[in-house]
């Protein structure tokens, strides 16, 4: 009886145990296996089974990874102190390199991403860092993807955040602005003034070539000022127009 009732529970503890090997993995993650110690396929997703006291293993999410890359204190090419941050997107391709090639490829991909914010945007200047953030977004892309390579992960994406400046840099960027519009400003200025004398240039010697033109707008002008009902204009008549009816009237006498 004894007997019976051992054989029984080591049955009962079997059955658990070869049931325990059953796993579920979601669509995003992969399971890598170690057999006594040896790397197998990975398996997943869905139902597989990981033979217990044999294999072990070891869960990898594939989905896109969002890490936030911390203020990294920047000396510009021209030497000027800044605060950069970014962030990156990237995710296991590999799951297997991902588990052997590196320890902790969060931890790793993480400083390798601060070191090399510091780097890409040190040899940079300011202007350019302000103006061509694409171009220091692909470069810093390009970078971390082929460092990251060997270990199954895949930079997909690396932004530029905020670029912190010095207070007194600040107000050196406000001043140089500021300038560049008032000089903007005159040349804008100065380019009607030669726009407009160039047009009176041309009106001026079509009056020339056709003296009645400036009778026709002496008189456009005083029907403008006529039109306006609540004052009195004095407008002096000058004696060349009244030339021609003059003329007109000797001829006839």
């Amino acid at each position: 009886m004894f007997g019976l009732g051992s054989f029984g529970i080591v049955l009962f503890v079997v059955v658990v145990l070869l049931l325990s090997g059953i796993k579920v993995l979601p669509e995003y993650e992969r399971a890598v296996i170690f057999r006594l110690g040896r790397l197998v396929p990975h398996r997943g997703p869905g139902v597989i089974y990981v033979i217990p006291l044999i294999e072990r293993m070891v869960r990898i999410d594939m989905r896109t990874i969002t890490m936030d890359i911390p203020p990294q204190d920047v000396i510009t090419r021209d030497n000027v102190s800044v605060k950069v941050n970014a962030v990156l997107y990237f995710r296991v391709i590999d799951p297997s390199k991902a588990t052997v090639e590196i320890e902790n490829y969060l931890f790793a991909t993480s400083q390798l991403a601060q070191t090399t914010l510091r780097s890409v945007c040190g040899q940079a200047e300011l202007d350019d860092l302000l103006a061509e953030r694409e171009k220091i977004n692909s470069h810093l892309q390009e970078i971390l993807d082929a460092q990251t390579d060997p270990w199954g992960i895949k930079v997909s994406l690396v932004e530029v955040k905020h670029i912190d400046l010095p207070q007194e840099m600040q107000r050196a960027i406000a001043r140089q602005a500021e300038a560049e519009r008032e000089r903007r400003a005159k040349v804008i200025n100065a380019e009607g003034e030669l726009q407009a004398a160039q047009k009176l240039a041309d009106a001026s010697g079509i009056i020339e070539r056709h003296p009645v033109a400036l009778q026709l707008r002496y008189l456009q002008t005083l029907s403008e000022v006529a039109a306006e009902n609540n004052s009195t204009t004095l407008f002096p008549v000058p004696i060349d127009l009244l030339a021609p009816f003059v003329a007109g009237a000797k001829k006839a006498s």
